[in-house]
Parts: structure tokens; sequence; C-alpha cells
């Protein structure tokens, strides 16, 4: 599926059937989680049939139900290191939507998850997976001249990395990014002061860098 599409058939989905993840899916979401910790030197670990995390009080208050699966995303602590999991957990979750699934950024709003965080790393959040009881609806995005400095003659890739920008998730829906396209073609993304912005910033980069094939500067 191109990956335009796929990120405008991803949303948000709290709500999860009593269905199992099949043995491929599960090949699959191990193999990537495996292959992303070995490159990123993170500590992803994922869960399946496990509904504690989400049988608590925060859980409900964030209008859970029907979670059995979950990804803890897990590193070293570092200045760098939400940015990384919002990177290669958003990787994850388009992975798992293009599996047939649905998915769910969790911060707060879950309990105690199962996760072996080591001395030294940190668990920044969750993403809760499953079949969906909906497929969500999209966010309000805010407008293009409001996230970058170009809205006139952009070349078709920054276009393509813009919009693919706005149909990210992130906390609350804030959207508190910026991005810059100097005239040598380099681009700069930064992201604004609130919960989770440094996270947020790694999610809207890799759909940024997946959708227009250029690398963002670091």
């Amino acid at each position: 599926m191109e990956i335009l599409e796929l990120m405008k058939q991803r949303h948000s989905v709290r709500q999860y059937k009593d269905i199992a993840i099949g043995p491929e899916q599960r090949i699959a979401l191990n193999h990537l989680i495996e292959e992303i910790n070995g490159e990123a030197g993170l500590h992803i670990q994922i869960f399946y049939d496990e509904p504690q995390c989400f049988d608590s009080m925060m859980a409900h208050y964030g209008k859970f139900s029907g979670v059995k699966n979950y990804i803890a995303l897990v590193g070293k602590k570092s200045p760098k290191l939400e940015e990384a999991l919002g990177y290669y957990g958003e990787k994850i979750v388009l992975n798992v939507q293009e599996l047939g699934l649905n998915s769910c950024w969790v911060a707060m709003t879950h309990g105690k998850s199962q996760a072996d965080v080591r001395k030294g790393e940190k668990q920044i959040c969750l993403i809760a997976f499953g079949h969906g009881e909906t497929q969500g609806a999209p966010h309000k995005n805010k407008p293009l001249q409001a996230v970058c400095n170009r809205t006139e003659n952009m070349p078709e890739w920054f276009l393509n990395g813009m919009e693919a920008a706005l149909l990210a998730p992130t906390a609350m829906n804030q959207q508190k990014f910026f991005f810059e396209l100097f005239s040598d073609s380099k681009v700069n993304a930064v992201c604004g002061k609130g919960f989770y912005t440094k996270l947020d910033l790694g999610i809207v980069k890799y759909h940024f860098e997946i959708a227009s094939g250029r690398k963002l500067q670091s």
C-alpha cells in the first residue's frame, strides 16, 4: 500500500474486540521490533494477551476497553530517547496498520506494564494495538503555513513530506512542530514546548522522511 494512503487510513483506536493477534502478524511484529532494537539500540518490548495493564482506573478514564496487546517503548536514558522512540514507534504503528490491525499511542492512561525496564533505562509510553471496534476518526490539522516556512513553490517531495507530517499523531493533537526548508534543499524540524513534544517530533520526522524520501538534518 502507498505510504500516504496508509497514513490516511490509520487513526487512534481505544476500544478493541476480543480477537487474538494471528501467528503471522506476531511473527512480523516480533521481527520488526527485534530489527529496530538492534539498529537503534533500544529495548522496545511487545506483549500479547496481557489484559492487566489496561484494566486500571486510568485506562478506564482514558476510555480504553478490550486492550490485551501493547508495545512498551523503552530505551537507555538520553536527551534523544523520546525522539528516537517516537520515530521508531511510529514505524511500528504503521506496520501494525499494514497488518490489518489498529493502534493508539498511550502516555499516562494505563496501568503498570510488564516491561523489563533495566537500570539506566526508561519507559516513555505504550502503544495499544489489536482488532479495533472501529477504524477511528481523522484528527483536525493546522494549516500548512502554521507548521512550515514555505507554502508556495514547494518541491513535490517537500509537499509530500509535509502532507505526511500533518497526518502524524501527536499528543492531544497539539501539532507543536515546525519544518524549515532551506535554499540548499536541506530540511530541519523542531518542536515547541509541551507534554511529549519530543516524542511527537520523532513521530512527525518518520512521517516526513518516509513520504518525502529525504533525510532530515539531525
